[in-house]
């Protein structure tokens, strides 16, 4: 496929809350064009991008998509994203490669908890975005209190530039504010409009263009100058107006479509061809010490903000084209790994087809395969350069599930198929817990750690089982402890004899453990203190109230004795496990609890139920403060309290929430708690009878 010029390529990006008709308008648009032959239904499976089997199953998007629309030279590159909060990373992932974001507002819902969210990350960004008040068509559809609730969200800068001609059923068209000119488009999802007269019934309509180019002239010296002087403003004045408020992020403006009827779609197509801005208009892009400037006579640049796994060309790299050509069969430099990638074949994506690409322009995503060392978030260029595009952030995993294979044979395949997993998504975290021996798999909700094991058994044919991770406990002693033990053994000929006094005490939290020796006189030879040692270290492995390692403690071998024939390595060793033991019940044992430290980002209204619900966990609240409209609440919390807190918190907030925590210490278990999980550690079995 031969490239498109940058000035005549626009990049968007689809955001919204879920089921707010992203999907449906790409293949709407795509239809449109004549790059697919039919309108695409998420209901019906269908879609250019929803085409992964989980997304088919569950009608919803997972991932990032790729997509384009060739119309009147122009290509419009279209980013679709998922809506669902368990897959908000990949919206970032879309607006960090697209030059606008559009957000579409569900006209029946307005203004919901991820049109929020994604508007804020389009913010940091600095990323223009236009609305689009989708699914005019559905029965309880209203345009103005959509608009409404866009208004008062989010400001004055969002504004109507068109307004519909009824609403459900009776949608039938627009009316564009700019040229004053309505438009009725045919009943039969082709798409197709005649101009048509405005509405007698919509007369505020003059007022409200009154409104839309004021807006305009208030972000241009010049125009106002002319506005304020009474002069009307000429069509050019005010498209170059709009157009360059919205590159500047002075305006929001809001269309309406309904893509599942193919209304009003031709007229957001052209939209987004007159008004967004190429990458040529944003003059230069941000590196992380300095910026780049955008064309083609600059240096290359690219950056990588997606791998995606192909079970036919496997590992697939897509990447932004900033500046410079790429060329297809060309050698470029990984800045973040230092070193040099050959690049094989190019393509442009639409949906999973591939359509080979000889070069790309800046502004351009093009996608390359087998790349050895590159990853997300990788900046490719030439040799000699040093400069990175700023990496991407991803989130911290809010839910863990211990998983394992259902079959043995299946424990070596595992390991590749979530690296290949991960790549693709690099949200998902897994580690092999050294303590509880579990493979411990971590992601942004259950559905995307459920997603991730459904991909393990359909993609990489590994079934695994999911459960509730194991906490980490451990064991310590509160106090001291002075014991003997002899250890003697005789089964004929040679046989064993150790016999040692050690002394154990508590050391403060984060102590681990110290051994000390002070023995005096040669009571024991100096070359089976090490036996003892290995074997106290060996033995606080695996505590006596319910075998969780044993921490923060110190012993000291004063004294004992030996036999010059019958005394080994090995009797001194057995002899150290069992003064251990014994040391342990004297010194007043106890269990240890992992505390996390947690950080909860809630709108202010459900502040008082948050610090409720931390304190029902046992939680101590720590601090709070506001972060604009909402509260930020930090808190201390027992691990084992926060294993089920994602829901919780989903549940209080309706998903407005949001948390993240990190490991801070350790901390004593209370007297109830700790009889139930040595009460459990019983009846699993991992206390041996002399132990309990």
């Amino acid at each position: 496929m031969k490239s498109i010029e940058s000035e005549k390529l626009r990049t968007v990006a689809l955001v919204g809350h879920g089921q707010s008709g992203k999907t449906s308008l790409v293949s709407a648009i795509l239809f449109n064009t004549g790059m697919v032959n039919r309108l695409g239904k998420v209901d019906q499976g269908n879609t250019v991008t929803d085409y992964e089997d989980e997304e088919i199953e569950k009608k919803i998007s997972i991932q990032a998509s790729m997509a384009y629309a060739l119309k009147d030279k122009y290509k419009i590159n279209i980013i679709d994203t998922p809506g669902f909060a368990n897959f908000t990373w990949e919206a970032r992932v879309g607006l960090r490669a697209a030059e606008t974001a559009m957000m579409l507002v569900n006209s029946t819902e307005g203004v919901e908890v991820q049109t929020e969210k994604l508007f804020d990350a389009a913010a940091d960004l600095k990323k223009p975005l236009v609305f689009v008040v989708s699914k005019m068509k559905k029965e309880l559809a209203d345009f103005d209190k959509a608009v409404n609730s866009i208004v008062e969200t989010f400001g004055k800068k969002a504004v109507p530039v068109q307004f519909p001609i009824g609403k459900g059923n009776d949608f039938t068209g627009i009316v564009d504010l700019l040229a004053m000119k309505a438009y009725k488009y045919s009943s039969d999802e082709k798409g197709t409009f005649e101009e048509t007269a405005i509405p007698s019934d919509m007369d505020d309509l003059e007022a409200k263009r009154e409104e839309l180019i004021e807006k305009i002239a208030e972000n241009d010296e010049a125009l106002m100058e002319k506005y304020l002087e009474g002069g009307q403003l000429s069509p050019e004045e005010l498209a170059t107006g709009l157009k360059n408020g919205i590159a500047k992020r002075d305006i929001f403006p809001i269309l309406v479509a309904d893509a599942y009827s193919n209304t009003g779609v031709r007229h957001l197509t052209d939209f987004i061809i007159d008004y967004t801005p190429s990458i040529l208009d944003m003059g230069e892009v941000e590196t992380i010490d300095s910026s780049i400037k955008t064309g083609k006579d600059s240096t290359f640049s690219a950056f990588v903000f997606k791998t995606i796994s192909d079970p036919y060309t496997g590992k697939i790299s897509i990447m932004k084209v900033f500046s410079g050509v790429f060329k297809a069969d060309s050698s470029y430099y990984n800045i973040n790994k230092d070193t040099a990638e050959r690049i094989g074949g190019a393509f442009f994506l639409q949906g999973k087809e591939q359509t080979a690409a000889e070069d790309a322009m800046p502004g351009d995503i093009v996608a390359v395969a087998k790349l050895k060392e590159t990853q997300t978030g990788d900046t490719l260029s030439m040799k000699g350069e040093t400069f990175k595009f700023p990496g991407l952030k991803f989130p911290i995993p809010s839910i863990s599930f211990a998983i394992e294979p259902k079959a043995r044979a299946d424990e070596g395949k595992i390991s590749t198929a979530l690296q290949k997993i991960m790549e693709e998504d690099p949200t998902i975290k897994t580690q092999r817990e050294i303590q509880t021996k579990e493979l411990v798999i971590s992601g942004n909700g259950q559905l995307h750690v459920e997603l991730v094991v459904n991909k393990l058994k359909k993609k990489y044919g590994v079934e695994v089982e999911m459960k509730p991770p194991k906490v980490p406990y451990k064991e310590t002693i509160k106090g001291k402890a002075d014991v003997e033990v002899k250890y003697k053994k005789q089964t004929g000929g040679r046989g064993q004899y150790a016999h040692i006094l050690i002394k154990m005490e508590p050391l403060p939290r984060g102590g681990d453990f110290e051994f000390e020796e002070t023995i005096f006189g040669g009571s024991i030879p100096k070359n089976f203190v090490p036996a003892v040692e290995k074997g106290i270290r060996e033995s606080k492995d695996t505590g006596i109230l319910a075998a969780y390692p044993v921490v923060d403690f110190k012993v000291n071998l004063y004294d004992g004795s030996y036999h010059d024939v019958d005394s080994s390595d090995m009797a001194f060793k057995i002899a150290a496990s069992k003064a251990f033991k014994k040391a342990m019940r004297e010194a007043k044992p106890i269990l240890l609890e992992p505390i996390v430290k947690v950080e909860v980002v809630t709108p202010d209204e459900f502040m008082g139920d948050i610090n409720g619900n931390l304190s029902g966990r046992r939680g101590r609240i720590q601090g709070m403060e506001t972060k604009g409209k909402s509260s930020v609440i930090k808190a201390s919390v027992p691990m084992v309290e926060m294993l089920d807190f994602g829901p919780t918190l989903t549940s209080i907030t309706g998903g407005r929430g949001d948390y993240s925590m990190e490991f801070s210490h350790y901390e004593e278990v209370p007297a109830p708690l700790m009889k139930k999980i040595i009460d459990d550690a019983v009846k699993e079995g991992r206390i041996k009878e002399e132990e309990e």
